[in-house]
């Protein structure tokens, strides 16, 4: 190759180059971003290598493997989101970090505005929803909201609609877990969104009968 063909060889390498980190700047999403950063660290290795420009070269090819490294990462991020997005609770794997508790027909179990310090799976029997009369049975959990609240109170009343056999998951393990197990603050975050729909339906369908109740 000739010289004149080097040196416009060169010259365009140096423009890709700046076009890739001009690229980089306008990446809104992470994915994009490393994948055009490992382009240009490409190119701009071969602009070093072929102006001479060493400290370039070097620059580049060291950050080569940190963009790779990164990519991975995110992409191994990006399906442990995935696959926990798609994950139900199992409470079969936090049992053993819950405590058993009996309570008899009719007990109150909390109060709306008591503090909220755990959350509740039912092993047996029922428990009903005081405001509403909805009942959560045998393999369902509650509680949930206002563990995570920003007050951390009680939303409802909760009664034992029959003898129940309940396990108690302490605020601290609940934390841990949600932070530690994106499968299980997946899993609770769709059952606090379906509780709290569940909620003002029910709260909707209360305010229809009562409008349409005649007055005394």
């Amino acid at each position: 190759m000739r010289y004149a063909d080097w040196t416009i060889l060169r010259e365009l390498l140096g423009y890709v180059a700046a076009l890739a980190v001009l690229a980089t700047f306008c990446m809104k999403t992470m994915r994009p971003l490393r994948i055009v950063a490992l382009f240009s660290n490409v190119v701009f290795a071969l602009y070093g290598f072929f102006d001479g420009l060493y400290p370039v070269l070097a620059l580049h090819v060291i950050l080569f493997p940190v963009n790779l490294a990164r990519l991975i990462q995110f992409q191994k991020l990006t399906r442990r989101v995935q696959t926990a997005a798609a994950t139900d609770l199992s409470v079969a794997s936090i049992l053993p970090l819950m405590s058993r508790r009996k309570v008899r027909a009719g007990e109150t179990v909390f109060r709306k505005g008591d503090v909220a310090d755990r959350l509740y799976y039912v092993g047996s029997g029922a428990v009903q929803i005081g405001e509403t009369g909805v009942e959560i049975k045998a393999g369902e959990v509650f509680g949930e909201i206002g563990v995570f609240a920003p007050d951390r109170r009680r939303t409802a009343t909760i009664i034992a609609a029959a003898d129940c056999e309940l396990y108690e998951l302490t605020l601290a393990k609940a934390h841990e877990l949600y932070f530690q197990n994106p499968g299980f603050g997946f899993a609770i975050l769709r059952l606090i969104i379906a509780r709290l729909l569940d909620n003002a339906r029910h709260g909707a369908a209360a305010s229809v009968t009562a409008e349409t109740v005649p007055g005394d």
